[in-house]
């Protein structure tokens, strides 16, 4: 082969890996973008009605024991309308 077929080819290689590369890189930052933005399996919404465990507020009837989710945390915690604090999950009765 010639020297200036060689360089050619070469080239040719070196060009195809970088593609390669970059590729490689888009699709990668596509799929973490595609996670960050589908919803995550959250257990509460702004707006829905959570009733805490009877053991935690004892003597009390289930409609006293019932708050709105005001704001869901990055936490996973909740803030609830008409009660100081953040809540996890398991101070909740669970929804079947």
């Amino acid at each position: 082969m010639k020297q200036r077929t060689r360089q050619l080819f070469g080239g040719l290689a070196i060009a195809a890996g970088a593609l390669g590369a970059i590729g490689a890189i888009i699709v990668k930052r596509n799929r973490n973008e595609r996670r960050r933005r589908s919803a995550p399996n959250t257990w509460a919404r702004p707006g829905m009605k959570v009733v805490f465990r009877a053991e935690l507020m004892p003597g009390r009837d289930a409609s006293e024991r019932t708050f709105r989710v005001t704001e869901l945390l990055p936490s996973g915690r909740v803030l609830l309308d008409r009660v100081a604090g953040e809540h996890a999950e398991g101070e909740f009765e669970r929804v079947r």
